[in-house]
């Protein structure tokens, strides 16, 4: 059958089992939309306020259904405002696959109305990119697209289509998926090197990342952790891989970890890092950090081995089988009192009373259940969700972790709740951050979706005021904001409905209200100014130098 590129685009989506593509229209991307109108049986478009909502809608509803999101927009500034959703995913290692039209191939390179190079743009963001000016090149290329954006370590894959490779027609062959790449098998001889350190361990410390809930290796993970007796730590990214409830969680590692996850890690003789990239935020000094400790470093991707941690053992390869392997390799190992160190640890930490953040995020969480999705922006709200919320199920959690996008999360908490149908999303933001893109919250009141938007709301730009606290002597450059934003007011002229909150019990009556309905609801929380996140690793410095109070 004889179709244009712009139909074989969307049939391809179509038998790629895409059901919702998020996007914004414009000149070199109306073919597109035609045939998107013509398939509106088999295939949703949700229209976003901005392209850079869009993006981080389609990043959140892949984050959250573990299946690659789609985003559409036109050339130019259409396609620039993708670029920080796409670096986002790119960072976070999210399947996103973004489609943008261009001007006909004739008239690239001759700066043309709205015509960019999206492409040489987005090369150092995206796991693979194209630019498509032939139609009989578009299909296999879109197959190839999602084939990538899948395989290994995920990512996102940009597809530039000019516009007569819309208008074009050739014949459409059906866009059948294609498998992914397999992953590399891990190597035996490291298995067996690893299994020997860890049975000589006395103190090993599990390191977990988002590779785990990328792979689905949350339950080997819980396993492994059993079979070696060993706490386990986490990168912001793998927060969600384990329940909240099994003992051995610490919680978040790193610059703002837990108490107990900054003291076990720094006295670990061994660190087992599965799935994560050793980023300068989760070690600090390097030196200080790998001084008195082995490193056992597994993950699917063989870039990561020795990028920022030099390790004593790699296990390169697919974590499931990696830690299938592992455990049948290791013998079963007791560590009571080094178990026992981290218990001691739990019950040294103290919290504060009264309406703080970490009572606003235990008093939602009240709320919520296992299944409910949380995202958020970039800030000081998101170090207190790390820390603070308790989370049971993967993919769970959605937060910019690499590129740290405030205005992520709005975008994110609409592409989740409709890649789960409709559910009850909850999104904890700043003031700061909300502002970049609150222009969304439109989007989720055309779309009627049930979204809780938690702003804590300290009229300052939080995190960065907290460092011109602690090392810049109090000088306060461009942080406090001094807003009269009228949140309640914002929701309404939207369309939504909104609350403030200054005490726990106007918060308890907000949430009551708020989980009730069923539309969008911002909730304004009045906070202190001077709520710092603690503990804080200062930049470039070694877990001994953690800052617990002031």
């Amino acid at each position: 059958m004889r179709l244009c590129g712009a139909a074989i685009t969307i049939e391809t989506l179509i038998a790629h089992n895409v059901s919702d593509v998020f996007g914004y229209p414009g000149g070199q991307v109306l073919n597109i939309y035609d045939e998107l109108y013509k398939r509106s049986d088999k295939i949703r478009h949700i229209l976003s306020c901005h392209e850079q909502g869009a993006a981080h809608a389609a990043d959140g509803y892949a984050r959250s259904a573990g299946i690659p999101g789609v985003v559409i927009a036109t050339s130019g500034p259409g396609a620039t405002n993708l670029v920080t959703g796409i670096a986002t995913a790119y960072l976070d290692s999210s399947p996103l696959i973004a489609i943008t039209g261009n001007v006909s191939s004739t008239l690239i390179g001759k700066d043309s109305f709205q015509e960019v190079d999206i492409a040489g743009i987005t090369m150092p963001v995206t796991k693979h990119n194209y630019i498509v000016k032939r139609v009989e090149d578009l299909e296999d290329v879109l197959c190839e697209a999602f084939q990538i954006a899948v395989s290994g370590r995920p990512g996102p894959v940009l597809i530039d289509i000019t516009k007569d490779a819309q208008t074009g027609e050739t014949e459409f062959r059906g866009g059948l998926p294609k498998p992914a790449f397999a992953a590399a098998s891990p190597k035996a001889d490291a298995i067996r090197a690893a299994a020997a350190l860890i049975e000589k361990s006395e103190k090993p410390y599990i390191y977990c990342g988002g590779g785990v809930i990328a792979s689905g290796a949350g339950a080997l993970l819980a396993d492994f952790a059993n079979k070696i007796d060993a706490p386990v730590g986490f990168s912001m990214m793998g927060l969600s891989a384990m329940d909240y409830k099994n003992p051995r969680k610490l919680g978040m590692t790193g610059m703002h970890g837990t108490y107990p996850a900054i003291k076990m890690n720094e006295q670990a003789d061994l660190i087992i890092a599965v799935g994560v990239r050793f980023s300068d935020r989760a070690t600090g000094n390097k030196e200080a950090y790998q001084k008195n400790t082995k490193i056992v470093h597994i993950d699917v991707d063989d870039a990561e081995i020795n990028k920022n941690i030099n390790c004593d053992v790699d296990i390169v390869g697919n974590l499931n089988v990696s830690l299938s392997e592992l455990i049948k390799a290791v013998k079963e190992c007791k560590h009571g009192d080094w178990n026992g160190l981290a218990e001691q640890f739990k019950r040294e930490v103290t919290f504060a009373e009264g309406f703080n953040p970490r009572s606003i995020i235990r008093e939602v969480r009240k709320h919520t259940d296992a299944d409910t999705i949380i995202a958020t922006d970039v800030g000081q709200h998101q170090m207190w969700t790390a820390q603070y919320y308790e989370f049971s199920n993967p993919r769970t959690f959605l937060t910019s972790g690499g590129l740290g996008t405030m205005g992520f999360g709005m975008g994110a908490a609409i592409g989740a709740s409709i890649a789960h149908g409709g559910a009850r999303t909850v999104l904890f933001t700043g003031d700061g951050s909300f502002h970049m893109n609150l222009n969304e919250f439109a989007t989720a009141v055309r779309y009627n979706l049930p979204i809780v938007v938690i702003v804590m709301n300290n009229n300052v730009l939080g995190m960065v005021r907290q460092w011109q606290t602690l090392f810049y002597e109090k000088r306060y450059s461009q942080t406090e904001m001094d807003r009269v934003t009228d949140y309640v007011k914002l929701a309404e002229a939207f369309g939504g409905t909104g609350y403030k909150a200054e005490t726990l019990d106007e918060l308890q009556k907000s949430l009551e209200a708020a989980f009730a309905s069923d539309a969008p609801v911002i909730i304004d929380c009045v906070i202190g100014r001077d709520e710092m996140v603690l503990p804080m690793i200062p930049a470039g410095g070694s877990y001994a130098e953690a800052i617990y109070s002031l």
